[in-house]
């Protein structure tokens, strides 16, 4: 399978762990094209559909083209696992209290990592550098259920102001389609 972040297999980039700078050097390079041709669009950051996405970090993932979105639509936060954690409640705060959002489309995915991680990843970590990480891995084994969970947490959050439309679904990485999660 070829993506568009696909290198030659001979390149020097290609063969191992120290591929950053030559990566980061094509991406500098990309941003470089991009800025020749782009004009200020004069958006405001408030999000025009006044929406917050909350979606794991998968690169299978394009959330834009999943769900029909544009530039300006709406605040993406993305991290492992889409999981609701005290930084998201923090982004979701801002988002809602300082840039008018007021919906919130929680998205998990099949085939996630963290179905196959435990919270021992943080004592393998602790073991290699001599510190333990001070957030939790949040793993999960049952997507459905982290869904519940994640919509709960936003639901229940002191500081945000709109709780009452959370919706949570589950992205199925091989067709697309996204299947909605009861709450319940």
């Amino acid at each position: 399978m070829s993506t568009s972040a696909s290198l030659p297999e001979g390149s020097a980039a290609a063969q191992g762990p120290d591929t950053d700078p030559t990566v980061i050097d094509r991406l500098v390079k990309a941003n470089q094209e991009y800025a020749s041709g782009f004009s200020d669009p004069g958006m405001d950051a408030r999000p025009v559909l006044k929406v917050a996405v909350v979606a794991c970090m998968d690169a299978r993932l394009d959330l834009h083209d999943a769900l029909g979105l544009s530039l300006g639509d709406c605040h993406t936060i993305r991290n492992a696992g889409g999981v609701v954690t005290d930084d998201v409640i923090r982004s979701l705060t801002i988002s809602q209290r300082a840039l008018g959002t007021r919906s919130v489309i929680l998205i998990h995915h099949t085939n996630c990592g963290l179905e196959s991680l435990t919270e021992d990843f943080r004592h393998e970590i602790e073991d290699e550098v001599g510190q333990r990480p001070s957030w939790a891995v949040e793993a999960f084994r049952d997507v459905d259920q982290d869904v519940r969970q994640s919509m709960q947490r936003v639901r229940t959050s002191p500081f945000l102001l709109h709780t009452g439309s959370v919706r949570g679904f589950v992205f199925d990485v091989t067709t697309g389609l996204l299947r909605e999660i009861d709450p319940a």
